[in-house]
């Protein structure tokens, strides 16, 4: 059928199953933010918006008098950046699919944009298609690719006369936001657009029921293509393929819409910040923490990082993303293609999490119990239970725990002063 350019019909389109199957992404924040390298990505906005006096100060201290933000396109070099070395990273570190911002909302294009003359990474800055040459690392690694897309721009004049008018003006829409977002489909046919900047405007100002209608119907990845949520204030969680809600949301139960978790190795912004610390990039733990709570509960994990303006993935964030695939190499089998059990969480804890393939059932432990006995409540045994804990060879030995659930004695672990962390998987068969 074809889809209609309103809600009703657009949400009634079936999520393509590659999306839901994948469970694990990578985003890359990455633009002339990556300059000054400092507080956030919304780094203009800070300073020449809002005026905030830390980035005033923080541009008298390291730039010339009188300079603007446009001046630092230059410095955004990407002499470093090798796409295909990137691509394998993000194998390596398990992702199915990686999300690239192609423009933020400060209107530079991570691509030759015949709208953003001079405003963009082959005109200025590194004089190459960012987006084209990552595309292409992806595609040969078997990795889907999805691009980010900001449908405001801060200090566009565009958008800004829009705004003035209360939106009752389209030229924005018109003369940039929707040329770029039908080049970007046309030029790179992307498997996923997560859009965003969506929230001062309505989405009839948009038009984004239309362009989705388009999407759908007639562009070359119609059958395949995911969006997400963002299209227009109050679309989001409630229109749109797969649920964001908001950045780095948790649902604290099982949501009965697809939805994805994003989330940040610095936990204090997006893009690169060159005076980030080690106690402000997430701990292993904490990444495998997250990925576990968010695939029990039915989500996707994206975990973003931001790379330098020369194009380098800083040695801390490529030795978490290497972390990540160690344990997905392991414990995968838990996570890729799984479903939501009839119970998410073990219901004392937050510390046992259950995912399901088929009649397989794998509850993923947080931590190590002291005694090596680990104490399930939910999953109901029979006499032909089998119980095997994933990267160990051989059955472990499991007794009907009184009351109800089950009690599994866990292989012997090396005495050592710290509890080992990072999470394992028992997988359950022949259970309930």
């Amino acid at each position: 059928p074809r889809y209609r350019p309103d809600w009703a019909s657009l949400d009634a389109r079936p999520l393509p199953a590659w999306f839901d199957r994948a469970k694990v992404g990578v985003f890359v924040h990455w633009g002339v933010f990556s300059v000054p390298a400092w507080g956030s990505e919304w780094f203009w906005w800070h300073w020449q918006g809002q005026h905030d006096a830390a980035y005033e100060r923080f541009v008298r201290r390291r730039f010339p008098p009188g300079t603007t933000y446009a001046e630092f396109a230059p410095r955004f070099t990407a002499h470093d950046f090798q796409p295909r070395q990137w691509a394998q990273l993000f194998q390596r570190a398990g992702a199915r699919y990686v999300v690239l911002t192609t423009k933020h909302h400060e209107g530079f294009t991570n691509w030759g944009s015949p709208v953003s003359w001079n405003w963009n990474s082959v005109d200025t800055g590194p004089h190459r298609d960012l987006v084209g040459e990552l595309g292409e690392a992806l595609r040969e690694s078997n990795l889907r690719y999805g691009l980010y897309h900001s449908l405001m721009e801060w200090f566009n004049p565009l958008y800004l006369a829009d705004k003035q008018s209360d939106f009752k003006t389209q030229s924005f829409v018109l003369k940039k936001t929707m040329p770029e977002l039908y080049d970007l489909v046309l030029k790179y046919k992307p498997d996923l657009i997560w859009s965003d900047g969506d929230w001062e405007a309505p989405d009839s100002y948009w038009n984004s029921t239309s362009f989705l209608a388009w999407l759908y119907n007639d562009s070359p990845v119609k059958d395949t293509v995911v969006v997400n949520d963002r299209w227009g204030r109050g679309c989001s969680c409630r229109h749109g393929g797969f649920y964001n809600c908001a950045d780095k949301y948790r649902p604290g139960t099982l949501p009965d819409h697809k939805w994805e978790m994003c989330s940040s190795l610095d936990r204090l912004s997006w893009g690169y910040r060159s005076n980030m610390s080690l106690a402000e990039v997430m701990d292993e733990m904490s990444v495998i923490e997250e990925l576990v709570q968010t695939v029990s509960l039915g989500g996707n994990y994206l975990l973003n990082v931001g790379p330098t303006k020369e194009g380098v993935i800083v040695p801390i964030f490529q030795e978490r993303l290497l972390a990540l695939g160690r344990w997905l190499d392991t414990n995968g089998e838990a996570i890729y293609e799984s479903q939501p059990w009839r119970v998410q969480m073990e219901n004392t804890t937050d510390t046992v999490w259950y995912t399901s393939k088929g009649p397989v059932v794998f509850a993923i432990f947080l931590l190590w119990p002291l005694d090596s006995v680990l104490h399930l409540s939910s999953p109901i045994p029979s006499p032909g239970t089998q119980v095997t804990l994933l990267g160990f060879d051989g059955t472990l030995e499991w007794q009907n725990q009184p009351g109800k659930g089950m009690l599994i004695t866990l292989p012997y672990m090396l005495p050592s002063p710290l509890p080992p962390q990072s999470g394992w998987v028992v997988k359950l068969e022949g259970v309930k």
